[in-house]
């Protein structure tokens, strides 16, 4: 179903991972983490630029019962300034619980350890966002997620 690339975003209030695709696939591979300092919203609209995706997927944190929490809200403002940012790019909302659990469980396996981890976490985060909304889209024949919507604000 990905005719275009895509982005996928893991928004932390310090460091935001960020993955992709490439057109036409269905693997999601890490791009870098993104210093959350101010000036994120310029470094993301440049990846934007260098990858030319159709669509964005960012990870919305749920609390365990599926409900929006205070970190839902930042995040949804965030993805908010970023679909300012970048007009014409469509953004899309996921389920990222246990996103960052199971990133670590990969890296884990990979042999890497927790503090190898901190470097990387966010970017592994990120792609098991993208790779399970890509895995959604595979089998669906849909988009993953929700839109972003203003009024959700």
């Amino acid at each position: 179903m990905a005719e275009l690339g895509r982005l996928g975003i893991d928004w932390g209030k310090a460091r935001i991972g960020v993955a992709a695709s490439n057109p036409r696939t269905s693997f999601a591979y890490p791009v870098e983490t993104v210093r959350a300092n101010g000036s994120e919203l310029e470094r993301l609209k440049e990846l934007v630029g260098e990858h030319e995706p159709e669509l964005i997927y960012v990870g919305l944190p749920l609390t365990l019962s599926g409900q929006r929490s205070f970190a839902a809200r930042f995040v949804m403002e965030k993805a908010s300034l970023l679909a300012a940012a970048v007009p014409g790019v469509s953004i899309r909302l996921v389920d990222e619980r246990m996103s960052t659990a199971g990133a670590s469980r990969t890296l884990g396996g990979a042999g890497r350890s927790s503090r190898q981890q901190r470097r990387i976490i966010d970017q592994a985060a990120a792609v098991e966002i993208l790779q399970r909304a890509l895995d959604l889209e595979t089998a669906s024949g849909r988009l993953a997620g929700e839109p972003l919507e203003q009024e959700d604000l």
